[in-house]
C-alpha cells in the first residue's frame, strides 16, 4: 500500500511503553516549544489509525526512529547521530522482533536534520517495514488541544481551613499544626528533601523568624501532612505562583504538570538557603522521630553559625510535589506552601446545612 498521507501526533518519550498510541499525548504547540528548548519528545506517524513510525527527539541533536509492523508492533529501531550541520547519519539499525536480533546494515541510511514539523524526512524509512511512501506525503496534525496548561494554584488557602474532607481513601478531617518558628538569616528560604539539599527551590524573603503551619489530614488510625506553609507577612495573598528554579520554564509543561520539590526520603524541609545538613545524622535526628501517629514534624535546632531547619513528612511519601509562593499586592512573598495533594484543594467544604464536600 502506498502512503500519501500521515497523521502526526505528539507525546512524551515512550520509554518501555509498547502500545500503538501515546501514553502521554501533548499538543503540537508544546512539542514545538520543547523542540526549541532542546528537550525530548516523541512524534507518532500514523495512517488510517495504524501506527507506522515513531520518531523520538533526543538531546544533543540525536534522533531515534521506531518502525511498526502490520500488527502495530515496534519491529525496528534506527538511531541517528548529527552529521555535519544539517544531516543525520544512522549509527544503528536494530530489529526488535523475536528471533532476529542481529543489527542490520546502516550503510546509506541518512536524511536531513529536520526542523520542527519536517517529518517527511523520515517517511522513506517506512518502506523498511513494507509501508511504501508516495513521492509526496501530506502531513495532518491530529495532536491534542492545548488544554488548560500547567497545574494551577487553585484555592491553596483552603488547604489550611480546618474541617471535614473527602479523600480517595474515605472521609478525614483537616487540623492545623504548629511546627514552630523558622529562622531565616540569609534572606533566602530553601525548600528541599533534607537528604538531598543540593539545588533546592528558593524564595527571597526578609531575614527573621517565621511560623510554620501544617495542614494535617487525620483519618481513623493515622495523620498525614497534607500541606505545609511558612508565613512571612500578615498581608493577604494577592496572587500565587509556581516556585521555579532559574532554568525552569512553565511554558514547557503539559496540562496539569508542574515543577516541584523532589522527595526521595519521604520528607521535606523548610530551611535557610545557607543551612547545611549532616546526612549521617538524619536517621536519628529526623527520619526516626517522625511518626504518622503523633509526630508529623521535627526541628533540627540551629547552631552558632547556622539557622534551624524544620522537616515534615511528605504526604504519602516519595514523589514530586508543587511548591507555591503567595505574593502580596506589591509583589513581596507572603508565604510559601508545599501541597502534598492528598485531596483536591478546590473541593467544597462542608458548612452547617450544606450538602457536604464535593470534589470539583
Amino acid at each position: 500500500m502506498t502512503i500519501d498521507r500521515l497523521d502526526v501526533s505528539y507525546g512524551d518519550m515512550w520509554g518501555s511503553h509498547e502500545g500503538p498510541t501515546h501514553p502521554d499525548p501533548i499538543p503540537s504547540a508544546l512539542a514545538a516549544r520543547r523542540h526549541a528548548a532542546g528537550m525530548s519528545y516523541a512524534v507518532l506517524l500514523s495512517s488510517r489509525e495504524r501506527p507506522l513510525g515513531m520518531v523520538e527527539r533526543w538531546p544533543r541533536g540525536r534522533w531515534r526512529v521506531y518502525l511498526f509492523d502490520d500488527a502495530s508492533r515496534r519491529a525496528q529501531m534506527i538511531d541517528f547521530e548529527p552529521f555535519g550541520t544539517d544531516r543525520l547519519l544512522a549509527s544503528r539499525n536494530t530489529p526488535l522482533t523475536e528471533g532476529d536480533r542481529e543489527t542490520l546494515t546502516v550503510e546509506g541510511l541518512s536524511c536531513p536534520a529536520p526542523d520542527f514539523g519536517d517529518w517527511q524526512v523520515f517517511a522513506p524509512f517506512l518502506a523498511q517495514q513494507g509501508h511504501e511512501p508516495a513521492v509526496t506525503v501530506v502531513l495532518n496534525d491530529v495532536s491534542v488541544h492545548e488544554g488548560a496548561g500547567p497545574l494551577r494554584p487553585t484555592n491553596i488557602e483552603r488547604l489550611f481551613v480546618p474541617g471535614p474532607r473527602d479523600t480517595p481513601d474515605g472521609p478525614a478531617v483537616v487540623e492545623l499544626g504548629d511546627a514552630g518558628p523558622l529562622r531565616i538569616t540569609s534572606g533566602r528560604l530553601a525548600v528541599s528533601d533534607p537528604g538531598w539539599v543540593a539545588g533546592p527551590r528558593t524564595v527571597a524573603v526578609p531575614p527573621g523568624e517565621y511560623p510554620v503551619t501544617l495542614s494535617l489530614l487525620r483519618a481513623t488510625h493515622e495523620i498525614r501532612v497534607a500541606a505545609a506553609k511558612v508565613t512571612f507577612s500578615d498581608a493577604p495573598t494577592h496572587a500565587w505562583e509556581m516556585t521555579l528554579r532559574p532554568d525552569e520554564d512553565p511554558e514547557l509543561l503539559g496540562e496539569g504538570e508542574f515543577y516541584g520539590v523532589g522527595v526521595d526520603t519521604g520528607t521535606v524541609a523548610f530551611m535557610d538557603a545557607t543551612r547545611t545538613v549532616d546526612e549521617e545524622g538524619l536517621d536519628e535526628d529526623v527520619f526516626l522521630p517522625l511518626s504518622s501517629v503523633d509526630r508529623p514534624s521535627v526541628e533540627l535546632p540551629g547552631t552558632e553559625t547556622e539557622p534551624n531547619l524544620i522537616a515534615f513528612s511528605a504526604g504519602w511519601g516519595d514523589g514530586s510535589y508543587p511548591v507555591w509562593t503567595g505574593r502580596t499586592e506589591d509583589g513581596q512573598a507572603a508565604c510559601v506552601v508545599v501541597d502534598f495533594r492528598l485531596y483536591p484543594a478546590d473541593q467544597e467544604m462542608e458548612t452547617p446545612g450544606g450538602t457536604g464536600p464535593s470534589p470539583a
